[in-house]
């Protein structure tokens, strides 16, 4: 089975950037202690950032997932899904 685990957080206005360059540290630290079967990083309006990752894993497998940003870093908290791949 493969889980798609998605983390989104939107930064303080101005800050996106940053929170970005924080989002893409976190996913090469995550890759240290399990590689996830893929990743991808993306940017939307308002400063957001998602990251979403899948795993060779069952749904309620404990699986790493991204902290929250730094404090002064994102608007408010980070939002999280886990959801199962169920083909086309």
């Amino acid at each position: 089975m493969t889980v798609a685990l998605m983390w989104e957080a939107r930064a303080v206005e101005g800050r996106g950037d940053e929170l970005l360059a924080w989002a893409r540290a976190q996913v090469q630290v995550l890759a240290l202690d399990a590689a996830p079967v893929r990743r991808e990083m993306l940017r939307g309006p308002e400063d957001r950032v998602l990251v979403i990752t899948w795993w060779d894993a069952e749904y309620e497998a404990d699986l790493p997932e991204l902290p929250e940003p730094d404090a002064g870093l994102a608007a408010r908290a980070v939002h999280r899904w886990r959801f199962e791949v169920v083909g086309e």
